[in-house]
């Protein structure tokens, strides 16, 4: 599992170059295999390094893109593949629009940083993703306050491919250690809870012509 080998990527998946911190991934990959729940390690640009075999279960039914495979970057999936809202329920406000958030603030702290500036030309490439993050990202942070941008602890929807759970909530968790953390790295574990009843069905998307997605709620 670890660096999920055997499948092309647009982008060579980060690694750490010292033994001692493979050694120790290789390690941590065999304990994010034994958790039941998607879990999920990225790096400062979203590129995943780390994914268990509940997170492949949960994605799993999702087609094929060029950049934005959630096996890939994470952040990726959530803009710009035409499938996130089938896996991501309320796809907007509850998944862009923080992953939005998070980004703007990772390019206010690395704005040279090459993998952004590529994140950054293609929302810039979406007239309408463009507005979202130029005009309507402040004015949704000043309106929900910034404990909705936050990830930890934050309960959001998803729609399981898997029928015992369904539609249902997760809550978010980020449970990385100091060894992660000084890598550069962040753990993501999406807790599933029990299904919802009575849920509304997903609102549809709006899909540009490339697939993306526009985003509506700002």
């Amino acid at each position: 599992m670890a660096y999920q080998a055997g499948r092309q990527r647009s982008q060579p998946r980060p690694v750490p170059e010292s033994p001692e911190a493979q050694a120790y991934l290789q390690d941590y990959a065999s304990l994010l295999d034994a958790v039941p729940f998607p879990s999920v390690v990225f790096d400062h640009r979203w590129d995943v390094v780390l994914s268990n075999a509940a997170f492949q279960t949960l994605f799993g039914g999702v087609g094929p893109h060029p950049t934005a495979m959630p096996g890939d970057n994470f952040l990726r999936f959530v803009l710009f593949h035409p499938d996130a809202a089938t896996v991501l329920g309320e796809h907007e406000a509850s998944w862009c629009l923080p992953m939005l958030a998070h980004f703007a603030a990772a390019v206010e702290r690395d704005g040279q940083d090459r993998g952004l500036q590529s994140i950054r030309r293609d929302i810039a490439q979406d007239p309408i993703m463009e507005a979202a993050y130029r005009h309507g990202l402040p004015h949704w942070i000043r309106a929900v306050g910034q404990d909705a941008v936050e990830h930890d602890g934050a309960v959001r929807p998803l729609i399981h491919p898997d029928p015992r759970w369904g539609r249902t909530d997760c809550r978010i968790v980020d449970e990385t250690p100091k060894n992660l953390r000084d890598m550069g790295y962040t753990r993501m574990t999406l807790v599933l809870r029990e299904t919802r009843r009575g849920a509304q069905p997903p609102r549809r998307i709006a899909r540009t012509r490339l697939g993306g997605t526009h985003l509506r709620v700002v």
